[in-house]
């Protein structure tokens, strides 16, 4: 007689890229300076370590990059988080990190960046400036049980490409659900967060 087999139930495994557009909805929602902000039109994907960043935005209606549609919606940004969000990251730095990458989208939300904004115009100094208030702000103001999935420790999804948007050689120009995964990352969190 064959013994069936029994799989044992995997712990559910929260999606950290859903997380992230949900926090920068309610950042939207708390934080007046980031008003014009949509975060149902910004991609957030898990991506490779690049140099010590903890995450990068892309524009994607410049017109210079092939056009990304999720569910019939083109998205304008794309935020791509790095490693280090993922594994060197308290849940203040999580928070810091989206709200820099906020930081760098234009007034007119058309799938620009603010050019006075850009890292090669302002002094480092001054975009903390700018960003510091914000983080503080939105620690005291936002969603509690957001702020507290930032600190999960351990397996999370996140979207990923099967093949990221470049805009050159293959030829593509429409990139949408079909050319992202839903995959597994580590989330490492040192500490909770502070109340």
């Amino acid at each position: 007689m064959a013994i069936p087999r029994v799989r044992a139930r995997r712990a559910e495994r929260p999606n950290a890229t859903l997380l992230c557009r949900r926090i920068v909805h309610d950042m939207t929602r708390k934080l007046s300076e980031l008003a014009h902000v949509r975060a149902s039109r910004i991609l957030f994907v898990a991506g490779e370590a690049r140099r010590g960043s903890r995450a990068t935005i892309r524009p994607l209606g410049d017109g210079r990059r092939p056009k990304v549609v999720l569910k019939g919606r083109r998205a304008l940004y794309c935020v791509t988080l790095r490693p280090k969000f993922f594994r060197s990251s308290d849940p203040e730095q999580r928070v810091a990190t989206l709200l820099h990458e906020l930081l760098h989208i234009s007034k007119p939300f058309d799938g620009t960046l603010d050019p006075e904004r850009r890292h090669s115009k302002v002094p480092p100094a001054r975009f903390e400036a700018l960003l510091r208030p914000l983080v503080k702000r939105y620690l005291q103001e936002g969603d509690a049980a957001l702020l507290g999935a930032l600190a999960h420790h351990g397996e999370v999804l996140a979207r990923q490409w099967l093949e990221r948007p470049t805009g050159r050689g293959n030829g593509k120009q429409t990139y949408t659900e079909k050319d992202l995964f839903l995959g597994p990352v580590q989330m490492i969190t040192r500490r909770r967060l502070h109340s």
